[in-house]
């Protein structure tokens, strides 16, 4: 890669999609400069009224824009404040000769941000010029007038089919070591032929028809047999749930994340196993990501707030029932589910409502963590105070939110990022064990 000042600088023009991603964006692109279309502003205007993540990202933009420039006139280069330089400007003039207006036929924000490329473009004929956008049909629009168009990169990973899975199948091993994992109970990683394992990494290690469950544990330095337990009835049926409900109930692990097609009871494991431990934190909190069709959807349910929001937590409170309905309306466990949820020692909740909130001594459970962006996932891990332990279940694959993909949700980017820490682990579930019914469609379908 060249040097910053042995190249020629570029001029990123940015969409409303990247600020809501990443409302720091500007200061992504190292020496080179940034261009904001004034229809940017104009959504943004639009979108910071609310409790979503978007609404947070687009207030949190305006006062950056606003800390940079000061007493400056926003139409002339304004510096970044950034050591290698790079500086940014509001693009005012939206009428191009080569008009996307007049060529789409219609005055859509999206035609009149591919003008203001266009007149960039034009103006600096000394510099590459490029729009930047999570939206793809934009960026196929730009391709179409000749506008080099890319999507944000930061916070993307490059090879998402790599992903660390956590687990890993050993074939082959000679009969006397996995006696001795099962007689001391461990076994050192190079009997086994580990090299520099990763923290809590699961190991299936074979010899023929026998086998054991294990694990790096990174305080002893060993392999660990790994037992197999249930949580609240809740018996795990292939060695993936196993490795999940382990990763749990570890006292040492702090974050834990688990990753799976449909049916492959993330959400179900991480219920149970934080109900298991209820009485080592205050509260248990399973929130998620509330992502309706448009930002205008909610507004036009029935009801009030609540009743509005509670579509979008059936699927939680699902799972909890199906927990608590393991026992008899007499039991003890079934009433303690119960008093749990009326003294809001168990909290089910919009991820929106926990923002601002202190999560110390708390067993926070994140589901649908595939439809967050980098930068939130950071925001929910670095709130987490003593004695608390998060769980992010999703499946990256199951993305409801247009400018998320496989690559650039911040499940990925977390899995990716914290794989080698002695605090996290993480296990990737392959196998469904919804029904029959349910493996079919994921198979076939």
């Amino acid at each position: 890669m060249l040097k910053a000042n042995s190249r020629k600088k570029k001029i990123f023009v940015l969409d409303t999609s990247v600020i809501l991603y990443n409302h720091n964006a500007l200061r992504s692109f190292e020496d080179n400069d940034v261009a904001i279309p004034i229809t940017v502003l104009e959504e943004l205007d639009d979108f910071k009224k609310g409790n979503d993540t978007i609404n947070f990202e687009a207030r949190e933009f305006i006062r950056i824009m606003d800390k940079l420039s000061n007493r400056s006139t926003l139409t002339k280069w304004i510096s970044l404040g950034m050591p290698k330089g790079g500086k940014f400007k509001v693009v005012m003039n939206e009428q191009s000769e080569l008009n996307a207006v007049k060529i789409f036929g219609e005055n859509k924000p999206d035609h009149r941000i591919l003008n203001a490329a266009l007149i960039m473009m034009s103006e600096n004929p000394d510099k590459k010029v490029t729009l930047v956008t999570k939206d793809i049909n934009l960026r196929l629009k730009a391709k179409s007038l000749n506008i080099p168009a890319e999507d944000f990169e930061t916070g993307k990973i490059k090879d998402v089919d790599s992903l660390y899975a956590g687990k890993t199948l050993i074939e082959g091993v000679e009969k006397h070591i996995i006696d001795m994992i099962y007689t001391d109970g461990s076994c050192p990683p190079d009997y086994l032929g580990i090299k520099n394992p990763i923290p809590n990494h699961y190991f299936i290690v074979k010899n023929g028809k026998t086998s054991a469950l294990t694990f790096y544990n990174p305080t002893t330095e060993r392999i660990e047999k790994i037992e197999k337990h249930s949580c609240y009835k809740i018996t795990p049926r292939n060695a993936e749930q196993v490795f999940a409900f382990h990763a749990i109930l570890n006292p040492e692990v702090k974050l834990v994340t688990l990753q799976g097609i449909a049916g492959t009871g993330k959400t179900l494991l991480a219920l149970a196993g934080a109900l298991e431990q209820k009485r080592n934190f205050k509260q248990i909190y399973l929130a998620r990501p509330v992502v309706p069709l448009s930002n205008k959807d909610i507004g036009y349910l029935p009801g009030d707030i609540k009743s509005k929001l509670n579509p979008y937590m059936e699927p939680l409170w699902d799972n909890l029932k199906f927990i608590q309905n393991q026992y008899n309306e007499k039991d003890k466990e079934y009433k303690v589910i119960a008093d749990a949820v009326e003294n809001e020692k168990l909290v089910i909740t919009p991820l929106a409502y926990i923002r601002g909130r202190s999560i110390s001594n708390v067993c926070f459970i994140v589901d649908e963590a595939q439809n967050l962006t980098p930068h939130e996932v950071k925001t929910i891990i670095t709130r987490a105070g003593e004695n608390t332990k998060i769980i992010f279940t999703g499946d990256i694959y199951q993305i409801d939110t247009p400018y998320l993909d496989a690559q650039s949700n911040g499940l990925s980017y977390l899995i990716d990022k914290i794989k080698k820490h002695p605090i996290y682990a993480h296990i990737r579930l392959e196998k469904g064990e919804r029904s029959e019914l349910a493996n079919l469609a994921n198979e076939l379908l």
